[in-house]
């Protein structure tokens, strides 16, 4: 009975992994009650020791989707009394904008798949040259997650990918050619590099809207920002941060670093043209008024964001009942498909509201909010930046923006700081969620999306490898946003 008891808890993790869970759960009632006989803030000390379990966690997402360890904890916090129900269901009805969003506006992207994948498609067979190509890979990518979901960007980034990996190993033996290993490994190197500019392009476009990524959102609403306000208070870190990420990629590809600068051959080259002759062929002309509906559709959706004609999840929702509408989707189970995509994930963010809640009530953060507030206010903002910049790295920056925005927020309704001050530190929060993250697969979730593919075992794209990959980047993003948050805010 144990034994099986054992082998079902988190299914096919590994052993440590769930030994180190059964630990947390066993351990933090045992140090709660022993705390409690001391003269020690037992909740405050408890609620650290929660805080860090639950981050290892999202941390460990590659062993195990944080939702079920990482509730068992939330839910073992509201046991021990660390928060109630009542606030969680507080914090979860202040953001409800969000949830929306990932409702509805991730599943009405979902209907959008065929035309996004279209686009990519025809970049990669029409454009030759392959910096030009990287380029527009990064570009299209960030302008498409300005507006839609950077999750779907990047399902659709892997969906070519995979395609086109199928597409050559179905022709791979027609190739004349001395060295088919090494064929190979260049065209798996290719891939690898157009779907790690399109991971980063996401968050290069990201950054810049409130819809871009839902730590955005977030904040925006805190800060009451709209679609239109929410760009220009960004643009100065946001602008810089793209021209330069535009200029990293360009020298990346030309100077052959950390593994860019893969070529396709021409002979690959060829069966991809002759594929997309075909497909062109072939598409009907059904097919091709569902394109137009959904380009349609797209205009519709920037138009009703940038002048906010309602919340962003509703509008979300406008997007599924027109695309499905007018292409013909009308089965239940049609539409359910479109929901699977972000349904675990928003059941993730309700148990982040509720460690949340316990920073809350337990006053966690109050002391390193007050020191950072104490510093000179020049130096408020790049430490902002900078501080969830490097958590973010680690963790989640949706749970970091989270934190972090709820506690400038309540130092600005108890007149801790002004404004001004206040709409500061709510750029450095959402930039430095943005930005710096890209550095490990954990602070994206687009990144995590990604290595978890069916398309990361088959081109060789391992955890060490985004990391290597993404070393450029990181670098330049977080030095040209930590710069444009000093001098240019």
């Amino acid at each position: 009975m144990i034994s099986n008891l054992y082998n079902n808890f988190l299914g096919s993790s590994a052993n440590w992994y769930k030994n180190l869970i059964i630990t947390f759960l066993f351990s933090n009632p045992i140090i709660y009650f022993i705390l409690l006989n001391t003269n020690l803030d037992a909740g405050f000390i408890l609620g650290w020791i929660i805080l860090g379990q639950f981050i290892v966690t999202l941390a460990m997402a590659l062993e195990c989707y944080p939702l079920q360890p990482g509730g068992l904890i939330a839910i073992q916090s509201v046991i021990l009394g660390l928060t109630t129900s009542k606030h969680v269901y507080q914090e979860v009805v202040l953001n409800l904008k969000v949830i929306l969003l990932l409702v509805f506006m991730v599943a009405g992207i979902y209907f959008m798949k065929d035309f996004l994948l279209f686009i990519f498609t025809k970049l990669l067979i029409n454009v030759k040259n392959k910096k030009l190509l990287s380029l527009l890979f990064l570009i299209s990518a960030a302008v498409l997650s300005a507006f839609l979901d950077a999750l779907t960007v990047t399902a659709v980034l892997i969906a070519v990918a995979v395609g086109f990996f199928t597409l050559y190993q179905e022709n791979k033996s027609s190739l004349e050619t001395d060295d088919l290993d090494t064929e190979t490994e260049e065209f798996k190197r290719f891939l690898r590099n157009l779907l790690m500019h399109g991971a980063v392009g996401t968050a290069l476009g990201g950054v810049s809207t409130i819809v871009g990524e839902p730590q955005n959102l977030l904040i925006g609403s805190v800060a009451d920002w709209d679609f239109i306000e929410f760009f220009i208070r960004m643009l100065p870190v946001s602008l810089p941060v793209f021209i330069f990420g535009i200029f990293t990629c360009y020298l990346i590809e030309k100077f052959k670093i950390v593994g860019y600068g893969a070529e396709l051959s021409p002979k690959i080259r060829d069966i991809i043209n002759d594929f997309g002759a075909r497909e062109d062929a072939a598409r009907t002309s059904s097919q091709k008024t569902k394109l137009l509906i959904q380009f349609l559709v797209a205009l519709i959706l920037i138009f009703a964001l940038a002048f906010n004609v309602a919340a962003v999840g509703l509008i979300g929702l406008m997007v599924i009942i027109l695309l499905t509408a007018f292409n013909g989707v009308i089965q239940e189970h049609q539409l359910g498909k479109a929901f699977e995509e972000a349904l675990p994930f928003t059941a993730l963010l309700v148990v982040f509201f509720v460690i949340v809640a316990v920073i809350h009530d337990q006053h966690l953060f109050s002391p390193v909010i007050n020191y950072v507030l104490t510093l000179n206010f020049d130096l408020q903002v790049p430490m902002f930046f900078l501080a969830n910049g490097i958590l973010s790295m680690i963790s989640d920056n949706v749970f970091v923006a989270t934190i972090y925005i709820s506690e400038v927020k309540n130092a600005f309704d108890t007149g801790v700081i002004d404004r001004n001050q206040f709409d500061l530190l709510a750029i450095a929060i959402n930039t430095g969620t943005n930005l710096p993250s890209v550095a490990t697969p954990n602070g994206q979730a687009a990144f995590l999306f990604l290595l978890t593919s069916s398309i990361a075992p088959l081109i060789n794209l391992s955890y060490l490898r985004m990391i290597i990959m993404a070393l450029p980047y990181t670098f330049v993003l977080t030095a040209v946003g930590l710069y444009s948050v000093i001098y240019f805010l």
